[in-house]
């Protein structure tokens, strides 16, 4: 396999990339034995962009991808090309109260496909992660957003402060998560151009990204635990926007 090149699996993963970006397909594998319907939607799907399917023991599977929970299928895949700034802020001039979210510090890239699964349902326009100390968009991440990682553009930016202060130049309104936010996410106004900005569990905002927040919020929480999952409180605070964000239902 080329250095260019990375493999992706799951079901719901693979069936996406087919159906979305068939020309990033290089070519598909199997399990043996597999003869359920969604395994031949991907045969069929695969021999309708003119991609090659191979049939493969689960022995070659684990051998390829380690223990993980493959479900029978994997592709080999030309790798999706990240945004940079200049794509990020290139899009808000064809968007209407565009909505973002900012991962500040989340390595874990179960987190980071969870979150892109959530903002994909809720209409995100793209994720924002720093280069560095940031959990990387690779098959785990994709397995978990199932499909959503060929939907939403995640933004690879270099300094995650600066990016943000460009944000705010261009318009939009820096809203952070914290545990201990002076408001409550209901409280404030999340129906214009917003960019929504989760910290790591434990440390939270970076001190740098805090300064650049316009709010602070906080999630309602009656238990005992401290703080949230990550990717809960982020999809918490997405469908708290899309909320607001929609008609009222008339009567």
């Amino acid at each position: 396999m080329s250095s260019r090149t990375e493999v992706v699996y799951g079901l719901h993963t693979v069936r996406s990339l087919l159906q979305r970006h068939p020309e990033r397909v290089l070519r598909v594998s199997l399990q043996q034995g597999r003869s359920d319907s969604r395994a031949a939607q991907i045969e069929q799907l695969a021999h309708a962009a003119g991609r090659p399917v191979e049939r493969v023991d689960a022995g070659r599977l684990i051998a390829r991808l380690g223990d993980v929970a493959h479900q029978g299928v994997a592709a080999e895949v030309l790798p999706l090309v990240p945004w940079r700034e200049q794509e990020l802020l290139a899009a808000l001039t064809h968007a209407r109260d565009p909505l973002l979210l900012a991962l500040d510090g989340v390595q874990d890239p179960h987190n980071l496909g969870a979150c892109l699964r959530t903002a994909d349902a809720c209409g995100v326009l793209a994720l924002i992660v720093p280069r560095d100390r940031a959990a990387p968009l690779n098959a785990t991440a994709r397995k978990v957003a199932t499909g959503a990682a060929e939907t939403t553009p995640v933004a690879v930016v270099t300094n995650l402060a600066r990016t943000l202060g460009l944000l705010k130049d261009a318009g939009l309104w820096i809203v952070g998560a914290d545990a201990q936010g002076p408001q409550s996410a209901a409280a404030v106004d999340l129906t214009g151009a917003r960019v929504l900005v989760m910290g790591a569990e434990g440390s939270g905002l970076r001190s740098l990204t805090r300064r650049h927040c316009d709010w602070l919020v906080r999630l309602p929480s009656l238990g005992a635990v401290d703080s949230l999952n990550v990717s809960v409180a982020a999809g918490m605070l997405l469908y708290e926007a899309l909320r607001q964000r929609e008609p009222p239902v008339s009567r």
